[in-house]
């Protein structure tokens, strides 16, 4: 406790390992000693167990290696490693997990205004992502609060399926750019005339039309009370100062990143059955027959051709644009669709 200056009240500080009690937090309590953020890594035991019993030690540099997770590439290291000697019986692993379950209800009920548990049977980079998005969060402030938020990414990367989900979470409003600018042009008003030509043809409908378009759906009850994710604007860094020109300032911004391999993967192996309307992937959710499969159509717009079109559109832009949101949060949509949510 005494080795808390006042340096580190101004400068900051991470404290792991403790508390591991409840006694321990209140005394941690006591001394003043409360956190910003408490993050709790989580995962299943039997995986932690694995991690426990597979570590094996260099007993020349010291370095921690895992007969799974990560094995050294030197056979001669290889040949060298030893168990460690404070290694635990699997038996009596259970057991510790066993006891920090308990304590850890009294942990989460203590820290409960401040905690984010965080799965970490994932890539390192993944957690490490997900811990520094958490701590670079200012805390919870009782004001009104409305969500703003844009999300960032190439063809393929789950836009609109992360926008969906953050939708249907905190019941705000979904807005995807281009499925806008579809019902503005079948609804038959003068906007709508206006922008049918560039749609029908396939070309870019004007920045200004767009902005025009984009400023009165925002301008609208349902979002200036519960908020918004929009995707598929701005492109560029000028469409960027336009939107905060007119006042639609993003108080989130975030980027799914994926690479070229993976959007042309995802995209181009595609297809839906015209008599049910579901979709299929050649990979990820196969046809669940010939019969099906024989009659799939494709979008002539997943293309290959057409898709590395389109990233080389949105690279274009990207950088610049993460230039102008340097508060912008990166994450690896290359995952299973619910952990990136998260």
């Amino acid at each position: 406790m005494q080795g808390f200056s006042c340096a580190l009240y101004f400068q900051g500080w991470v404290l792991e390992a403790i508390p591991k009690t409840l006694e321990e937090a209140l005394c941690l309590q006591e001394a003043v000693i409360t956190p910003d953020h408490v993050v709790m890594l989580g995962a299943p035991d039997v995986i932690l167990i694995e991690r426990s019993s597979g570590k094996r030690i260099d007993p020349v540099t010291g370095d921690v290696y895992h007969i799974t997770f990560m094995w050294p590439e030197s056979e001669e290291v290889a040949q060298r490693l030893e168990t460690p000697s404070t290694l635990m019986p699997s038996d009596l692993i259970a057991k510790k997990l066993q006891k920090f379950h308990t304590e850890a209800n009294a942990l989460k009920c203590t820290y409960h205004s401040c905690l984010k548990i965080i799965n970490a049977d994932q890539p390192n980079v993944d957690v490490f992502s997900q811990v520094l998005n958490y701590v670079c969060t200012p805390r919870h402030s009782a004001s009104p609060y409305t969500p703003r938020i844009l999300l960032f990414g190439p063809p393929g990367s789950g836009k609109s399926l992360q926008a969906k989900l953050i939708a249907q979470n905190y019941g705000i409003v979904n807005i995807c750019c281009g499925e806008l600018l579809k019902a503005v042009s079948a609804d038959e008003s003068h906007m709508g005339e206006l922008i049918k030509p560039y749609l029908e043809t396939k070309q870019q409908v004007p920045s200004s039309i767009v902005l025009q378009i984009l400023t009165e759906r925002l301008s609208r009850m349902d979002c200036t009370t519960r908020g918004w994710v929009l995707h598929g604007f701005p492109q560029g860094v000028e469409q960027a100062e336009e939107l905060e020109e007119s006042n639609f300032i993003p108080n989130r911004v975030f980027f799914l990143e994926i690479t070229d391999d993976i959007a042309i993967e995802r995209v181009t192996l595609r297809g839906v059955d015209p008599v049910t309307g579901e979709w299929y992937h050649s990979i990820y959710k196969p046809a669940s027959g010939p019969e099906v499969q024989s009659r799939l159509r494709f979008n002539p717009r997943h293309s290959k051709a057409q898709l590395l079109k389109r990233l080389k559109e949105y690279w274009n832009y990207a950088a610049d644009l993460q230039a102008f949101y340097p508060q912008a949060v990166y994450i690896n949509a290359d995952q299973d669709p619910h952990t990136v949510f998260e």
